[in-house]
């Protein structure tokens, strides 16, 4: 929100400082974001009156005027301007006066100068040399009434400041000068001078018949004939500052009117053409199929999830969001009908950003616009322009059309003394609250330690007892509330010995030269269905944009965009994880503290490696990263509890290099290289590989316990057996722990690992040949060749009983 200090203290005018009422706004909750002045510094520049004008004696396109800067003698000044001429008003720099930095950066002083023989005492000034705009056609042509020799920083009203608020949602009652107005006022204690209402009489008895057909998106609608205007007619200067210091380009002076009062009193209204208006007007939803071009020049497709307004023929208006091309006013515009409704602010929002732009209206309507001065304002808008666009004989007005069909209700509000004294941390009593209502206008009966505030039709934030302490609080002064720590009965808590803190999984993931990423919750639709192969996401009901319409199920699509982001900018080495929630529906989970019935929010652990497996160097091969490789990651940090990888397809993953992840007993995820379709599909050169595992399993880790260190040295055997192609490496393995634990003589094994695999020469076709390294201690004795021959006769016994292994 930007509007001018000069047009706020005419409607309140404390006695501070600009600085101090700056503050004062951001201590209040409207934070001031920027103050700059309205025009740089320039001084010595008056109105004057170019009385005469003679050509120049050596120069075809410059002429020699003399002008009236009301000192009681004309100066001779030179001028190049095209559009200088006899009588008219314009800045005059005088001798001595220092103008704003030309491109050189540096000011320029005005001297007497001689321009092909003639002295100049001055120059005449334009907009742009004034830096007041980039309009360069010519000299600035000032009103007819411009007193001569008035100063012209004085006249123009350039010692004035704009200021820019920062608003949070929730105060769309600021959302105008008048809003603003209203709470230096209550702020300061300062009375407000209000626009003044003129109310004119009605010389016409013409309505337009307008029906609205959608309640729930109208609640009121107002409208008057307006016959006889001159939209030709020139904005006043004064609107034309306001508007453009509050960041408002003037059009034409019917549009200016309605943009001044949406500014001024935060009501935004339309102004039909009422000569283009096919019949009566119908205020309903959209229907599919239906199209609109609108102001801006865009042509939009509606339907049913989008209010218009249209005529007997055509839609003529997106209601509340921007009006349609057809019924626009233009500058041979004579009859015009002037309408102002209240949206329902939930029939509003997400609508303008749906077509990719927002309008000043939308942005009011969607956070609601008052309901019960819609009248006030119609007749604050007529005024103006009877005043502007012609005479009141020449101008004629029908009556108000009020159709009042759906208000809100505004229930009471009930704030307790000493639930505000608790929250807020000051010793407030009743007659201090009760002032600081009666500042803010709101209405309220009054109880020992108890109010009921009925909100103002302009109050939509105001729903709950905490809005109200809010309010309290903001009037009370954010800067008078001590800075005191917190009391509270504290509990020292020992942290669980058999669970990490997120931030030491970071850390630990981290350590294996991954860095971490922070992305989006919401993703592409495409993104589940091509990742998690998830046809029913859970969707956003007002999406941030476009791209980002459904909640994820899996984290894999966001590193993929992270590693293209990376590869297009010439990096081709990415190893990236991430730690957050995914979102899965499921009926059996409940409301609680930290849950929303019907889906469940676990956290993940996501990454990806792609490229190298190491930065370039001369002690190590260039290899690209392949599955063992985050295989052996993953297992680093899950040490030292082991992991079972099972072969599992997964949607996103390649069929023959993928695997599902189980620890103790517990599907914990999944890993393995990414599809050769989806590698295709997002432009990968090479297949990053990666994995996501529950990040629950990766926090609880063992206790650590003691366990007696043998003595005695350690035995090693290998054992190569052959078996069927089809027989996993895990089977194998999960065949020899069950009998470490089963068989009391394979007790003294204390680690398997494979070291070979070997397909070829000697073997079937459908045989390979598997090699484990046995690691063999007792702690008791050293160990001797029976008992070590027996436990490995037992674990080949058990492969080959259970997939007819044989020892190569």
């Amino acid at each position: 929100m930007q509007f001018s200090e000069n047009w706020l203290r005419t409607m309140v005018d404390p006695k501070m400082t600009s600085d101090e009422l700056s503050h004062l706004l951001t201590m209040s909750g409207l934070e001031v974001e920027e103050v700059e002045p309205v025009a740089p510094p320039f001084n010595n520049v008056v109105v004057a009156e170019i009385r005469e004008i003679a050509k120049h004696p050596d120069a075809d396109k410059l002429n020699v005027c003399q002008v009236d800067v009301g000192t009681g003698s004309l100066l001779n000044i030179v001028c190049g301007a095209p559009n200088v001429r006899v009588g008219m008003k314009v800045p005059c720099a005088m001798v001595g006066a220092i103008l704003p930095p030309g491109a050189d950066g540096k000011p320029f002083e005005i001297k007497i100068g001689k321009l092909r023989g003639v002295e100049s005492y001055g120059m005449l000034c334009s907009a742009r040399e004034l830096k007041l705009s980039e309009d360069h056609g010519g000299l600035m042509d000032l009103p007819s009434d411009a007193p001569v020799g008035q100063n012209f920083r004085d006249y123009y009203q350039l010692n004035d400041l704009k200021f820019t608020i920062k608003l949070t949602p929730n105060k769309a009652d600021c959302l105008s000068v008048l809003g603003v107005a209203r709470e230096v006022s209550a702020l300061t204690g300062t009375p407000m001078q209000l626009p003044e209402a003129v109310v004119l009489p009605v010389t016409l008895q013409e309505t337009l018949p307008v029906k609205v057909s959608a309640p729930d998106l109208c609640g009121r609608f107002a409208g008057r004939v307006i016959r006889g205007v001159n939209a030709r007619a020139a904005t006043p200067e004064w609107m034309k500052q306001r508007l453009e210091r509050s960041g408002q380009r003037p059009i034409s002076a019917l549009v200016d009117i309605s943009n001044y009062v949406m500014l001024e009193l935060g009501r935004p209204s339309h102004v039909f053409d009422l000569d283009k208006i096919h019949g009566s007007l119908d205020v309903r939803w959209g229907k599919a199929g239906e199209s609109l071009k609108l102001l801006n020049g865009n042509t939009v497709e509606v339907d049913d999830w989008v209010g218009v307004i249209s005529d007997e023929k055509e839609i003529e208006s997106l209601a509340g969001i921007m009006g349609g091309d057809s019924t626009a006013v233009s500058l041979d515009t004579q009859n015009i009908y002037l309408e102002a409704a209240f949206w329902w602010p939930q029939a509003i929002q997400g609508r303008a950003r749906r077509f990719n732009f927002s309008t000043d209206a939308a942005h009011r309507f969607e956070r609601g616009v008052d309901f019960a001065s819609i009248v006030e304002h119609i007749e604050r808008i007529s005024a103006l322009i009877v005043e502007i666009c012609g005479g009141a004989s020449q101008v004629k007005l029908g009556p108000v059309d009020d159709q009042i069909i759906n208000l809100p209700q505004r229930p009471p509000v009930k704030l307790r003394t000493a639930r505000a004294v608790k929250v807020i941390g000051v010793a407030l009593d009743d007659a201090k609250i009760a002032d600081i209502f009666t500042r803010l206008g709101l209405q309220f009966t009054q109880q020992p330690g108890e109010f009921l505030v009925t909100p103002p039709s302009y109050r939509f934030d105001i729903e709950i007892e905490e809005d109200l302490i809010e309010e309290v609080a903001r009037v009370y002064g954010f800067e008078n509330i001590p800075a005191l720590p917190p009391v509270a009965a504290n509990a020292m808590l020992i942290a669980p010995e058999n669970q990490r803190s997120l931030f030491a999984v970071r850390r630990l993931v981290a350590d294996q030269d991954y860095q971490e990423v922070v992305n989006y919750s919401f993703v592409e639709e495409a993104w589940e269905l091509d990742f998690s192969g998830n046809s029913q996401p859970v969707r956003l009901l007002n999406p941030i944009a476009s791209q980002m319409s459904v909640m994820r199920t899996s984290m894999i699509g966001s590193l993929v965009a992270n590693t293209r982001y990376n590869l297009n900018r010439k990096l081709n080495r990415v190893r990236i994880f991430e730690i957050g929630a995914i979102y899965v529906q499921d009926a059996n989970v409940q409301d609680g503290p930290l849950e929303v019935a019907g889906y469940q929010q676990p956290k993940r652990l996501a990454a990806l490696a792609y490229g190298p497996v190491a930065e370039e160097q001369w002690g190590q091969e260039n290899r690209n990263v392949d599955f063992f490789d985050v295989k052996a990651d993953l297992e680093a940090l899950f040490a030292p509890k082991t992991l079972r990888f099972i072969k599992q397809e997964h949607v996103a993953l390649h069929p023959g290099r993928s695997a599902a992840i189980e620890c103790d007993g517990k599907h914990i995820g999944y890993i393995g290289e990414l599809h050769p379709r989806l590698q295709q599909k997002y432009e990968l050169p090479l297949a990053p590989v990666l994995f996501e595992v529950d990040v629950v399993a990766l926090q609880n880790v063992n206790v650590p316990m003691y366990q007696e260190i043998s003595k005695f040295q350690a035995v090693t055997r290998d054992l190569a057996l052959v078996v069927k192609q089809a027989i996993m490496v895990q089977n194998l393995l999960d065949v020899f722990q069950a009998e470490i634990r089963q068989n009391e003589a394979c007790k003294i094994v204390q680690a398997v690992v494979l070291f070979d695999e070997y397909r070829g020469k000697g073997l079937e076709t459908d045989e390979k040949s598997l090699a484990f390294r046995f690691s063999l201690q007792d702690t008791q004795s050293t160990l001797q060749d029976d008992k070590v021959e027996a436990a490995m006769n037992a674990l080949v016994a058990a492969a080959g009983q259970q997939f007819a292994a044989r020892l190569r």
